[in-house]
């Protein structure tokens, strides 16, 4: 339960460049992730990252939750939808 208090903690921030590099903090987990689209939840929501060419370059969730994402972005959309206890990453690093 003391994870759960340090993950709503978490800050989170979003910079985005020239729209073609984003950098996002307080990421908990990945959803999916391919050329034009990339999931993610983070302590405030899903957020839906979309473009053209997109590519994962960082991607770190135990210290800050750091996701960085580059290629053409186009749009960031947030829905509040609560983080999923396993995704694709939770699997993959376990």
């Amino acid at each position: 339960m003391q994870e759960d208090n340090k993950t709503l903690n978490m800050p989170h921030n979003l910079i985005l460049e020239e729209r073609k590099k984003l950098s996002v903090s307080g990421v908990t987990d990945v959803d999916s992730f391919d050329e034009q689209t990339v999931v993610a939840y983070t302590v405030k929501g899903e957020i839906t990252v979309r473009g053209w060419d997109l590519h994962v370059s960082k991607l770190n969730l135990e210290q800050g939750g750091e996701l960085t994402v580059e290629g053409e972005i186009s749009s960031l959309t947030y829905t509040d939808v609560k983080p999923k206890s396993t995704g694709f990453f939770s699997k993959v690093l376990r």
